[in-house]
């Protein structure tokens, strides 16, 4: 019996934000995920449900990410935000009004009524709870939710392997504390693996250290199965994820690539499950060809002329009401966006892809095409992305590929292939050079320096000093962030994130001393910890490294 399968693994991140700002930096990046992924994604995988046609999708969400979702303070920001849409609709509409621009005019109509709708869907069916909401889909056995590191820290690069094991455990706690089972399955931050080896830091020094592989401690912490791009299986340099959507990173490849040197080719298929040598915990890679095309604004099908421009907007408001028209035109050159014609693109889009899937698996009769993206791709990148899944889905029904979650993969085709991996990440060029590079190094020193007065601290945690020990594990866990020096090598947010990370470790340093003080806290002191513990607020309760909670 052939078994061809379509595993869609969507990884939702956004780093802690609440108290840290709004724009352009802060709670509107997770305002903006929530209304234009997150819940057009939920009343895509509902609205299969209620046809009778069951997703099976793969989501994962960041314990930093749930913490917030479940955040009070969330709930209250974000109808907020998305009133704020509807009014800027209507300020806009009396505006194209005036400049007599019709289509323009009518647009702001498409968006207030759409904008209208979310804020209905989190408010009613959603009950302002999505975390609530995916896990019910789940517990109806319609999707699979993974778990990840607590604040998304980079594996390869941590100087500790209980650094590593922290991330996890906090990981697994968050999870099984909102979802109410054990996870399934691990996503990797930046699908970022390192082997056990003698391991040295990469900032120098002569010093080694044995470390244990990220699968080993994951398979130490029970965690299922995790996900490596593609070309840690198959050898061969990363086109990287990120490239086409963040324009710096091609000029600090530049620099790069001239000491970078590729893997080899080896011939793996991507589309078997293995087990990772020496753990046996099971992974999957990649498929590259069906990540281009929806990666890919260049070439991809976000690229096509009659979906919304991301980058044009209108001022005030921030609204978007041009296409991309052509990928050479600049934005003065844009078209308004036309709603209707955009459902013919999505249709044919949808079929190519259902189409490619047959290809790739027409000599296998059993396999898988595994498919990874953030998930704020689908509708915060690229608008259109929720509804163009929704028909992939569903005419994936009429085909032998069949959607499946990652557990019911595994079962079906039964990994045995021990399989050695190598070093590596989804960034361009396969390695660390996006988060470690002569920009962000300082960061790493200061990650470093935390570790290792953390551990020297270890045998005599906890104390009576619990209450600033839980704020120094927050303020570590928060230090460990990937999103830091990635937005600082992207330019997204370069000043932010550099604000953000020494923030984070001067906190940090701050409460070491108070826990090697040993002495009650002068009331300055207890003021500034109380600012700390409502500022970042994260994890109600911490794991620490001994495995017991605070």
């Amino acid at each position: 019996m052939k078994a061809r399968y379509f595993s869609l693994v969507l990884h939702s991140h956004i780093p802690y934000v609440l108290a840290h700002g709004s724009w352009p930096h802060g709670m509107d990046w997770l305002y903006e995920a929530a209304a234009e992924s997150y819940l057009p994604l939920l009343e895509v995988f509902e609205r299969l449900r209620d046809e009778g046609l069951a997703p099976r999708v793969n989501i994962s969400f960041t314990p930093v990410l749930i913490e917030q979702l479940k955040s009070p303070s969330f709930a209250t920001g974000f109808k907020e935000y998305l009133r704020m849409k509807i009014e800027i609709a209507r300020k806009d509409r009396s505006h194209f009004e005036k400049i007599g621009s019709q289509p323009l005019h009518s647009l702001t109509e498409y968006w207030e009524n759409w904008y209208a709708g979310i804020l209905d869907l989190f408010s009613g069916r959603c009950r302002e709870d999505i975390i609530g909401a995916f896990r019910k889909l789940q517990d109806e056995d319609q999707i699979e939710v993974l778990t990840s590191a607590a604040t998304h820290g980079y594996f390869p690069l941590l100087s500790e392997d209980d650094s590593i094991r922290w991330q996890i455990r906090q990981g697994r706690y968050v999870y099984e504390k909102y979802f109410g089972r054990k996870p399934t399955g691990f996503w990797l931050p930046e699908c970022a693996y390192r082997p056990g080896y003698a391991w040295r830091s990469p900032l120098g020094g002569r010093e080694t250290a044995d470390r244990a592989g990220v699968d080993e401690i994951l398979g130490e912490e029970g965690l299922g199965c995790f996900f490596v791009d593609t070309h840690l299986l198959s050898g061969g340099e990363a086109k990287g994820v990120y490239l086409d959507r963040f324009p710096a990173l091609m000029l600090l490849w530049e620099k790069f690539k001239k000491e970078y040197q590729p893997g080899q080719e080896t011939a793996k298929t991507p589309y078997s499950p293995y087990l990772a040598y020496p753990s046996r915990v099971p992974f999957l890679a990649r498929d590259e060809k069906s990540g281009t095309q929806v990666w890919s604004g260049k070439t991809g099908y976000p690229g096509d002329g009659w979906y919304l421009e991301f980058h044009k907007k209108h001022f005030p408001g921030g609204m978007r009401y041009w296409r991309i028209t052509s990928g050479d035109a600049d934005l003065g050159e844009k078209e308004p966006y036309d709603p209707q014609r955009v459902k013919e693109r999505i249709e044919e889009n949808a079929g190519h892809f259902v189409d490619s899937l047959g290809e790739s698996l027409k000599n296998q009769d059993k396999g898988v095409v595994v498919a990874l993206y953030d998930t704020e791709l689908f509708g915060h990148w690229w608008f259109e992305g929720p509804e163009w899944l929704y028909l992939v889905l569903k005419k994936l029904q009429r085909t032998e590929v069949r959607p499946q979650t990652v557990s019911g993969c595994l079962g079906a085709l039964h990994p045995h292939s021990l399989i050695s991996l190598p070093e590596g990440s989804w960034g361009k060029g396969g390695f660390h050079w996006i988060w470690l590079n002569d920009d962000t190094a300082w960061i790493w020193e200061k990650i470093y320096a935390v570790e290792r007065e953390t551990k020297k601290l270890k045998p005599v945690l906890p104390g009576k000093n619990t209450r600033i020990l839980k704020q120094l594990c927050r303020e570590k866990f928060l230090l460990e962030s990937s999103d830091w020096p990635f937005l600082i090598s992207t330019w997204t947010a370069r000043d932010y994130s550099e604000n953000r990370a020494a923030e984070h470790f001067e906190r940090a340093r701050t409460l070491l001393d108070w826990i090697k003080r040993d002495g009650p806290l002068s009331a300055d002191r207890l003021n500034l910890l109380e600012t700390w513990e409502v500022e970042d607020q994260l994890f109600s309760e911490v794991v620490i490294p001994d495995g017991s909670i605070i």
